[in-house]
This record gives C-alpha cells, sequence and structure tokens, in this order.
C-alpha cells in the first residue's frame, strides 16, 4: 500500500511540474499558413480591413481583465468549426488571433483550428495583450 501512495504521490508531483513547465514555454516563432503581426500591424488590419474579426482565444476570466476593442470572445476550448463560422462566416475573409502573449498557446490553438476548416486569411498576433498593454494601447474594461 505504500508503494501505491509514493507512486500516485510521484505521479501527482510529476503533473505539477510538467503543467507549471507548459505554462511557461514559448510560443513557436510562426505558425504556418498564417501571417505573424505585431501591435502597430493589427491596428493597421483594422483601419484597412472593414470586415476584419478579432478573435480573443483567451479565457474568460483572462479577458474579463480588459481586451482589444471590437475583438470577439472565443476562448480555444471553446472554438469549434461551428461556433467560428458564427462569427466569421466567410472563410477567405481576414481573421487575427491573438491570447495573453508569447507564453499563451491558445490563439496557436484556434488559427491552426481556422486553417484546418478552411480559412485563408489568418493572422496571428503572438505578442498578444502583453505587447498590447506593453505599448500603452488602448483597452477596453467593464
Amino acid at each position: 500500500m505504500q508503494t501505491v501512495t509514493r507512486f500516485i504521490t510521484l505521479l501527482s508531483l510529476s503533473f505539477l511540474f510538467f503543467g507549471t513547465a507548459h505554462a511557461t514555454e514559448k510560443t513557436p516563432e510562426s505558425v504556418d499558413g498564417t501571417t505573424k503581426v505585431t501591435a502597430e500591424e493589427v491596428i493597421d488590419l483594422i483601419g484597412e480591413m472593414d470586415d476584419i474579426v478579432i478573435v480573443d482565444a483567451r479565457k474568460s476570466s483572462d479577458r474579463a481583465k480588459g481586451w482589444i476593442e471590437d475583438s470577439i470572445g472565443l476562448p480555444n476550448t471553446d472554438t469549434t468549426e461551428a461556433s467560428l463560422a458564427k462569427i466569421a462566416p466567410n472563410k477567405a475573409g481576414p481573421i487575427i488571433f491573438y491570447c495573453n502573449g508569447v507564453k499563451c498557446g491558445r490563439s496557436v490553438e484556434s488559427a491552426r483550428n481556422a486553417l484546418k476548416w478552411g480559412y485563408s486569411k489568418i493572422y496571428w498576433f503572438r505578442g498578444g495583450m502583453s505587447e498590447w498593454e506593453a505599448k500603452s494601447l488602448p483597452v477596453v474594461r467593464q
């Protein structure tokens, strides 16, 4: 019985360690099929494209702290082909995905899924909210 208890303790510690390690890993430098953009380029895209959809892939508790104006909260865990189609019915239209920043993989997952579902004009804001706020750009808070 003591061996089983020790095994469960070690297993729990390994999940804790690997969960923590995963949370601090950086996102990839690029995501195949997307265009990586900076905060300034996001602003330019918003000004140039009336039909652009901005997707905040963060969880609701992160979004509650503030978001980019006109973005739509659709956490990566809730993103399905149908839920994305509701906010972005035109698969050839421009979409920007963002999350918390370079240590957040939520926007990566959402962008990759969008590509898999046939979306073709995807912009990935890798710096996300961390970069946005570091540059003192406007954030919507309620």
